[in-house]
C-alpha cells in the first residue's frame, strides 16, 4: 500500500470519528461525500478530487516532477 492511499484512508477514518462523536443523525449528509471520496481513493488509487480539478483546468503533476 502506498503512502498516499494510507493518507486517504486515515483522513476518511478521522472524519468518520468526528461524525461518530457528533452523532450520525446530527451531521448533514454532505459531510459523508468527502469520506466516500477518500475511501474510494484509498482503495482504488484513483482520486476523484484530482480528476475534478484537472477537468476544471488546473494542471496536474507530471510524472518526472517531484515536490
Amino acid at each position: 500500500m502506498s503512502a498516499f492511499r494510507m493518507l486517504f484512508l486515515t483522513m476518511a477514518a478521522l472524519i468518520m470519528v468526528g461524525i461518530w462523536l457528533t452523532g450520525f443523525n446530527v451531521v448533514h449528509w454532505l459531510l459523508y461525500l468527502p469520506v466516500a471520496a477518500l475511501v474510494f481513493a484509498g482503495v482504488t488509487g484513483i482520486c476523484p478530487g484530482y480528476i475534478l480539478f484537472q477537468k476544471l483546468g488546473f494542471k496536474g503533476q507530471e510524472s518526472g516532477n517531484r515536490v
